[in-house]
């Protein structure tokens, strides 16, 4: 089996997913911190989308990290993130899909979107899609356990995770904070942000309010 390779930039949530699944699953890569103001052709020739994750192992050319994170499942399939029941594996499937399609863009809407009406029907979205991931998710799945398939972290948890990593940016921003009506998410996030491969991949408090103070045009809170 050839070594695998990995393209990935620090700041990318995308990328933080597939880097814990490498970590949590003992897999030995090498990697290239891709410049995005300055792609190589090697890179884009791998990532044809010309984003991060992407990897090359065994010959092939694989990037969207949903799909990275599933082939290194297959591949490397100890420790397992996926339940081995195919109907639980299917809800694990449509709970990593949430997150792409619902919960991360009720985020991107409320910190980035063009009008304050924009920004308030994130914030909206937002809080409706937390509190179905704290009824609907850990309410009927985790049990007394830290994640998501309780006592067993899986794809479903590193899915969501990249975005309570940045909860400071629309708390600082957008003066979010988690509903009271969370402890079961607030529980998660303090046991998840707590692994060791999390550590190894997370960013800071500062890197993230700095960064995004660029991009979204805005000061940084008083005394930041």
């Amino acid at each position: 089996m050839t070594a695998l390779h990995l393209y990935f930039a620090k700041a990318s949530t995308f990328a933080q997913r597939t880097r814990v699944v490498l970590l949590e699953k003992g897999i030995e890569f090498t990697s290239t911190d891709v410049d995005f103001q300055n792609k190589s052709a090697e890179f884009l020739k791998v990532s044809r989308y010309g984003k991060v994750p992407a990897i090359v192992h065994n010959g092939f050319e694989i990037y969207e990290s949903a799909i990275i994170n599933e082939y290194l499942e297959e591949v490397f399939p100890e420790p397992a993130l996926l339940p081995k029941d195919a109907g639980q594996k299917a809800i694990a499937r449509i709970w990593i899909d949430y997150a792409n399609n619902r919960f991360v863009p009720a985020f991107v809407k409320l910190l980035r979107g063009k009008t304050v009406e924009e920004q308030e029907q994130g914030r909206r979205e937002f809080i409706e899609a937390l509190l179905f991931i704290e009824q609907e998710g850990f309410g009927k799945f985790s049990g007394n356990g830290d994640y998501f398939f309780g006592e067993q972290l899986s794809l479903v948890d590193i899915s969501f995770y990249p975005w309570f990593e940045r909860l400071p940016v629309i708390e600082h921003f957008r003066k979010f904070e988690l509903p009271a009506e969370t402890p079961r998410i607030q529980k998660w996030w303090a046991a998840l942000r707590d692994r060791e491969s999390i550590k190894a991949v997370a960013n800071s408090k500062e890197f993230y309010l700095e960064r995004f103070a660029k991009v979204l045009g805005e000061p940084l809170p008083t005394g930041k």
